[in-house]
């Protein structure tokens, strides 16, 4: 059942024309991060588009919705992250926000990428929830402090981190309660999404 209002991250690889059929979802706020390639989107209010490389993007499921998704080329895969919470109410209405965040914004430090009250330019996502995506070289060291009664969860995207010295590589995820401060420190260049939840 996941790690508080966090209930699911899926990591996928798709191969080039292949996809997810249209399925259905309600009452869920959903976050898709691109890592490689680009993936396609369809949905039941005629709505579609692409996510590429940098990009998230947030749906709402909210009162429901039926979509699809698949990799938008016929020749590279693609690789990406679909990332659920709980919202923070029933019966919202269906919608989708989409932003590229540079690999600028992100190299070295924590980018806010999406927030409930879409501060910083990020999205805005129906929880409370703070979700950073950063970008670290070999070396770099980034602390985030935890105020008393939050909780974090952190996904390792790529490389190698330590994580207040607990060692964690591309794919690993980590639970944390009962922290002050989280410093994490890039073992090998590495990407990494944060997530500060109540």
């Amino acid at each position: 059942m996941g790690f508080r209002k966090l209930r699911v991250i899926n990591e996928d690889y798709v191969t080039p024309g292949a996809g997810f059929g249209t399925h259905s979802h309600s009452d869920m706020e959903i976050l898709s991060y691109v890592i490689e390639g680009s993936l396609a989107h369809r949905d039941s209010s005629g709505g579609e588009g692409v996510i590429h490389v940098g990009e998230w993007q947030r749906m709402t499921a909210g009162t429901g919705i039926s979509h699809s998704e698949f990799n938008a080329s016929k020749t590279e895969p693609v690789h990406f992250l679909q990332i659920w919470f709980l919202p923070e109410s029933n019966g919202l209405v269906p919608g989708y926000e989409q932003k590229e965040f540079s690999a600028t914004s992100k190299q070295g430090k924590l980018r806010l990428v999406a927030s409930r009250d879409g501060g910083e330019g990020s999205l805005k996502i129906h929880q409370d929830v703070k979700a950073y995506n950063a970008l670290l070289a070999t070396g770099d060291s980034v602390s985030y402090d935890l105020a008393q009664g939050r909780h974090a969860w952190l996904q390792v995207v790529t490389g190698e981190i330590s994580l207040n010295n607990t060692a964690l590589k591309a794919g690993d995820g980590a639970a944390v309660s009962n922290e002050s401060t989280l410093t994490l420190s890039a073992v090998s260049d590495a990407e990494v999404v944060l997530f500060n939840l109540g």
